[in-house]
């Protein structure tokens, strides 16, 4: 453990909304809609411990596909704080949101206060673009922006995960089965009342639309392959489209233990690229990183959340770091949960925060993401009074 671990930030609060899927139970709503009502409820928590609003330095967020003009900005005057609090946009593309928690670690440790920082995505409103015409024609519609330069590979990342599955050897069987085991672990934590209290509902919404009980292997086995002939990568072991905001609170090491709350101490994170047509293996070496700096081994780790794009790709990251996938998101993930991708690695973190800190079952957490484009994201937290 890092002998610097007490003066570490902590996150003391942390919240998501439902997750919906695009076009259903939250398509109304913009990505500042989805993104207010966190950055006001986390406020007002923080006023109640005696922080005033205007004390908060900064809203944090990462988005991908919405519509530009600083969205954290905007969520956070939409939610009501003063207008001097600023607002910062991050785009790390499905790594956003888990980057605007370290960079909010980041500034706390230069300057001490409380950050609001996570994620938000609305694949429901995000808006079409286009290039620009060239020679009189008509404007190019394009689903997404690049990741790489196309000389050096920019794949989708449904059929890079697809080939990475074959690179490993990860059986469509295999997949099949660790998908439906997310929707069965998220259909009993729901059940078991396990979201609720870091479930903030927005517009009426209560519940995440995505998750199916009685999700069997040999239902699954029907789907067609979703990318390649011969593939293994079908609909049903891949994530959804999703809309949804997840934050958290993050301070200082004083401002913690004048707060004196329970919460996670960020003892590490990292970021780190890889080759971008695999970018599927991006988590591994963020999170051999991130251990590293945190001083701590992956067996040490008491709750691991990783975010599931595609059942076929977490297991081929969990033979590369020689981790048993039954402890990966023991609760569901986003497989069952869904993939809301600025908000994706936020979510982690608040699941994180639900199982070492609202109902203690653990001291150490890993969250940890791939990113199109090859790269990964991971932070490891300490739970903490």
């Amino acid at each position: 453990m890092t002998p610097a671990a007490d003066d570490a930030p902590v996150l003391v609060e942390a919240l998501r909304t439902p997750i919906g899927t695009a076009g259903r139970s939250l398509a109304h709503l913009t990505a500042a809609d989805l993104a207010a009502p966190l950055v006001g409820e986390l406020a007002g928590r923080l006023a109640g411990c005696g922080i005033a609003p205007h004390t908060v330095r900064d809203v944090v967020l990462g988005n991908c596909t919405g519509p530009g003009g600083d969205v954290a900005r905007v969520a956070a005057l939409q939610a009501g704080l003063p207008v001097g609090v600023p607002g910062l946009t991050v785009d790390r593309q499905c790594g956003s949101g888990l980057a605007a928690i370290a960079l909010a670690a980041a500034m706390v440790r230069s300057e001490p206060g409380a950050v609001l920082a996570g994620g938000v995505e609305s694949a429901s409103t995000a808006p079409w673009r286009s290039w620009p015409p060239e020679d009189g024609g008509r404007p190019t519609r394009y689903q997404r922006a690049p990741f790489a330069p196309a000389a050096l590979g920019d794949p989708d990342m449904g059929p890079a995960a697809d080939l990475l599955a074959a690179d490993c050897g990860i059986p469509r069987e295999a997949q099949d089965r660790y998908a439906a085991r997310s929707h069965a672990r998220a259909v009993a934590t729901r059940r078991a009342g396990g979201f609720d209290e870091e479930l903030l509902p927005v517009d009426g919404v209560t519940r995440d639309d995505r998750p199916r009980d009685g999700l069997t292997v040999e239902r699954l086995s029907r789907l067609r392959p979703a990318f390649r002939p011969g593939g293994t990568v079908t609909a049903g072991n891949s994530c959804g489209v999703n809309d949804g905001a997840a934050l958290v609170t993050v301070v200082d090491a004083v401002t913690h233990r004048r707060l004196g709350v329970p919460g996670l101490r960020v003892l590490a994170a990292a970021t780190a690229g890889v080759d971008p047509n695999r970018p599927g293996r991006g988590l591994v070496p963020a999170t051999r990183l991130a251990l590293d700096r945190a001083g701590v081994t992956l067996g040490e780790i008491d709750v691991v959340e990783l975010n599931e794009a595609f059942a076929g790709q977490v297991l081929a990251c969990c033979a590369e770091l020689d981790l048993d996938p039954e402890r990966v998101c023991p609760e569901g993930g986003a497989l069952a949960l869904g993939h809301p991708w600025g908000a994706s690695g936020a979510v982690l973190a608040v699941r994180l925060f639900t199982q070492l800190v609202r109902r203690p079952g653990g001291r150490l957490g890993l969250a940890a993401i791939a990113v199109g484009g090859g790269q990964g994201v991971a932070l490891v937290v300490q739970a903490c009074t």
